[in-house]
């Protein structure tokens, strides 16, 4: 049984305040969504994926490779209980297990280079033991660094040289079993990383400068991207192997690019091609694709960037950020989530009768931004023209909502108050949280630190004056 066609989504869970699974999986039937990708095998996300016709890949985080490349009895543990159990006594069609996510990242020093080919190979032979080998396919979701070019033009495209052995075996092993090869190609990210980036080139409905590489004509990234690939593949012999864009898709906020235009414009883009059944130059049939992502994840780290909690196509209570047409619902636009709740309408803010010169102001601030959300925050951002006393309030707010407007979570000292006077302004939504059954990650259980204590904090992101 081969994949569906259509557009798929990953649906990332590392948000405090969680849509109940049932709701994301309205989200999905809602929008037409055929597959969605999982970051591991979470039971109440599968159960509600139940005989909903809706294609799935279950992923393996890292953390777990060690495990599964030494053991082959945790191997067959695993998909007993991830991949068996749900596929016949829940009707979930898993298609793919995931097995570690980008894993040879370069942030990584080697972690995993020694545990993602065991551990591929542990879960195939499980598969193949629980006699779902046909229906259920291996693949390892990885970066685009993993491949280069010597000469800046696809054709110069090989697996990158510290690696290569070691992919050529992934590549093979692949092969061998009829598994795909997934890639996560991230346009943004070609900008956000170098300043001199045109960034016409980055979208797919340009004028850009083309780029001619012996007659084939590249006018945007992500095709020159993906054909790096379909060029390393086919120098060592594996032309024919099957490639998944694992993730694709531009953040709104955290960065000056990072915006509802640039998403909306970048998505919209790529959903035509989707429609159309248009790839790229050297593979020119329909894409396999899952945009990335469906939802904003409040407690990513934000290590690679402020981004980083901004990639959803909708906001983290299941409404849609921008108009984006997918060819799969009549009303050409994106269907929010049904049955959100939320706390109730009131916000934390810098009281007004604080000074902004009030030696309690910036550690209060510091430690809000340090235990909360203030990513929206800083340069070319969505909030990123409030004055000195807006940014206070934002991160007051922050910290307030995430631990549920707990009256103790406003308490920083003589300088915050409670308001039922909604703060947001232009762009700038001071959010509420939504009521969750569970209290998500990265919920703080501890209320606010002695200020003294909270002075060791580092400034985050903005200067207040």
């Amino acid at each position: 049984m081969g994949s569906v066609g259509g557009i798929g989504v990953n649906w990332g869970t590392q948000a405090t305040h969680p849509l109940p699974p049932s709701t994301v999986v309205g989200m999905l039937k809602d929008n037409g969504f055929q597959k969605v990708k999982l970051f591991d095998a979470d039971s109440d996300a599968l159960n509600a994926l139940s005989n909903t016709g809706i294609q799935v890949m279950v992923g393996i985080p890292n953390d777990l490779l060690n495990t599964l490349a030494n053991s082959m009895e945790a191997a067959e543990n695993w998909v007993a209980k991830n991949v068996s159990s749900h596929i016949s006594t829940n009707g979930v069609d898993i298609r793919y297990v995931a097995v570690g996510n980008e894993p040879f990242l370069s942030t990584y020093n080697g972690s995993f280079l020694g545990t993602t080919l065991p551990a591929l190979q542990n879960i195939q032979a499980a598969l193949i033991k629980a006699g779902l080998s046909t229906l259920v396919k291996v693949t390892v979701p990885l970066n685009a660094d993993v491949y280069e070019t010597s000469t800046d033009l696809p054709s110069g495209g090989d697996f990158r040289a510290d690696i290569h052995d070691l992919m050529l075996s992934i590549v093979k092993f692949l092969s061998e079993n009829g598994a795909p090869f997934t890639v996560n190609i991230y346009p943004f990210i070609s900008l956000y990383e170098d300043p001199n980036f045109p960034i016409a080139y980055a979208f797919f409905d340009s004028n850009s400068s083309a780029i001619n590489d012996g007659g084939t004509i590249y006018k945007n990234v992500f095709d020159a991207n993906h054909d790096t690939l379909v060029w390393a593949l086919q120098k060592n012999g594996y032309e024919n192997l099957s490639i998944i864009i694992g993730e694709i898709g531009w953040p709104t906020d955290g960065d000056k690019n990072a915006n509802l235009k640039n998403a909306q414009q970048f998505n919209q883009g790529f959903m035509n091609r989707i429609i159309a059944g248009q790839g790229t130059p050297l593979r020119p049939g329909p894409l396999d694709a899952y945009l990335f992502s469906l939802v904003d994840e409040d407690a990513k780290s934000i290590q690679p960037g402020n981004f980083e909690r901004h990639w959803g196509l909708f906001y983290f209570d299941g409404q849609p950020k921008y108009t984006l047409t997918m060819g799969t619902t009549s009303s050409n636009s994106l269907v929010p989530a049904r049955g959100v709740q939320y706390l109730a309408q009131q916000w934390c803010i810098m009281s007004p009768s604080a000074s902004l010169d009030d030696p309690q102001v910036e550690p209060s601030v510091n430690y809000a931004c340090a235990n909360a959300d203030c990513t929206a925050l800083g340069y070319g951002t969505s909030c990123g023209n409030l004055d000195a006393r807006g940014n206070i309030s934002y991160a007051f707010n922050s910290y307030y909502q995430q631990n549920n407007q707990l009256e103790s979570a406003c308490q920083f000292p003589n300088v915050s108050v409670i308001t039922n006077k909604d703060p947001s302004t232009g762009d700038c939504k001071f959010r509420i949280m939504i009521k969750t059954v569970t209290s998500g990650v990265g919920l703080r259980s501890k209320l606010l630190m002695p200020a003294g204590l909270a002075m060791s904090v580092p400034v985050f992101l903005f200067t207040l004056v």
